[in-house]
């Protein structure tokens, strides 16, 4: 399984696959991290205009009171991901750097900023996991249950040692299932 993972990684990894071999570092909330998000999601909007059809806050630092990876997550909808020539280079003039391409994951892309530590989650408008990952964040946002249930989770996976930050997210899987099964019964 390892080697499998291993291979995955290489194989969406724009550059270096850079091994976690430790623990994950959990930050109390930081009421910066909005203001983080505008910074960014500024150069983003400059960048793109309206290419940019939908620009939002995800992730855990996107959830008052959450402890979190301090790394700025954001979801970003482009009319077409696969088309990268009509996104990258304008969000590389910006400072943003390609590093992920899933193309069997709703041809996924991230870029990271080296201006504040963050992942631009790109989609097409219309994927199914924009709604998804939306639809997590805004029931933490007000289910104060789920939400300690999520970090005491998180805090117990991130004191293991991870070969790959990755291996860390995936352990995640069922918990976020779980809460994401609730959140979007609940909005039926």
């Amino acid at each position: 399984m390892s080697s499998d993972r291993d291979e995955y990684l290489r194989s969406v990894t724009v550059g270096e696959v850079n091994p976690l071999n430790g623990s994950v570092h959990l930050a109390d909330y930081d009421p910066r991290w909005p203001a983080q998000f505008e910074y960014l999601a500024g150069l983003v909007s400059k960048a793109l205009g309206a290419r940019a059809i939908r620009l939002e806050h995800a992730g855990s630092t996107s959830v008052p009171g959450l402890a979190a990876k301090p790394v700025i997550d954001m979801v970003l909808a482009v009319p077409d991901s696969t088309d990268e020539p009509s996104y990258v280079p304008a969000l590389e003039q910006e400072g943003f750097v390609l590093r992920i391409r899933e193309p069997e994951w709703f041809e996924h892309r991230v870029l990271s900023s080296a201006r504040i530590a963050s992942n631009l989650h790109v989609f097409s408008a219309g994927c199914e996991e924009i709604p998804r990952m939306l639809c997590f964040r805004d029931w933490l946002r007000t289910r104060d249950d789920d939400r300690q249930l999520y970090e005491r989770t998180k805090r117990e996976l991130a004191v293991r040692t991870w070969k790959h930050l990755q291996d860390y997210a995936d352990a995640k899987t069922a918990i976020v299932r779980e809460i994401l099964h609730r959140a979007m019964e609940d909005s039926r």
